[in-house]
């Protein structure tokens, strides 16, 4: 038979085994979404670096030309 003092002590021992475990699912858990995050942000800002530069070289591909004069007279 065991004794009540066991019996309390086993349950205490599997409460904490079991919040154990579920503490370190909800800490991977909470890693991952940040490490999420932190990728989507690092995407966004290369995206956003990328239409920059993009619009800086559109914008030099279409300044206006220098007019050509032409002297008729030699």
């Amino acid at each position: 038979m065991v004794s009540e003092f066991e019996r309390t002590k086993d349950t205490i021992q599997e409460m904490t085994e079991t919040a154990a475990t579920h503490v370190g699912r909800i800490a991977q858990i909470i890693t991952s979404a940040v490490r999420d995050v932190a990728r989507e942000i690092g995407d966004w800002a290369t995206d956003t670096i990328e239409m920059r530069e993009a619009a800086q070289r559109a914008a030099a591909d279409h300044k206006p030309a220098r007019p050509v004069i032409v002297d008729e007279e030699p």
